[in-house]
């Protein structure tokens, strides 16, 4: 894997277009997310907490639908490079291993306090406990998973450099592996 950085466009003032029949304020209205207007989706990974409940988290999205398996959401920013959305993660409950082979994932965490990260690559696991203002960028091709070790409900920040994330999969032997997703274009309620 190459660590050369990528380069990037750059993107002058005349290059930008404001998309045919917007004004510039019509545009970037439309490239806010308040949180006013945004929900919790406990469904969103519902087929794993109805599984066991340990596996309870609920997604609130702004730019993208994320890799949850939420195909559209008509209330975020499109995504044009990433997604963006924060998550809630109940005391002792965790996200389990699960592996994005197209892209990087960030976590920031806003809320909680030990909240253990496991990385495992190729037989190989890291553990690392992150509190409140720690993040932890999981490279792609790595399996990740967390668990909310502490008293209080986590809130975090996750950030997937996809703005299409592919589904995650979990490691073959884990339990959730075994569940079936909803049926695909099945609208999660928020």
């Amino acid at each position: 894997m190459s660590t050369a950085p990528k380069k990037f466009p750059s993107i002058e003032p005349d290059d930008v277009v404001i998309p045919e029949g917007m004004t510039l304020e019509s545009w970037i209205t439309s490239r806010t997310a308040t949180y006013a207007t945004r929900t919790l989706d406990w469904d969103a990974l519902k087929f794993q907490a109805d599984y066991d409940p340990i596996y309870r988290r609920a997604q609130m999205r702004y730019v993208g639908t994320g890799a949850t398996g939420v195909d559209a959401d008509e209330n975020v920013v499109p995504a044009e490079n990433f997604t963006f959305s924060t998550m809630v993660l109940p005391a002792g409950c965790e996200g389990p291993l699960h592996i994005h082979r197209d892209a990087e994932e960030i976590f920031f965490i806003l809320k909680g306090h030990k909240i253990r990260f496991f990385i495992e690559h190729k037989g190989e696991m890291v553990e690392t406990v992150l509190t409140e203002r720690d993040l932890i960028s999981c490279p792609p091709g790595v399996y990740r998973g967390l668990r909310n070790e502490g008293i209080e409900e986590a809130l975090m920040c996750v950030l997937i450099g996809n703005p299409k994330p592919v589904t995650p999969t979990y490691p073959p032997e884990h339990p959730v592996a075994k569940i079936p997703r909803p049926a695909k274009g099945a609208k999660a309620a928020g």
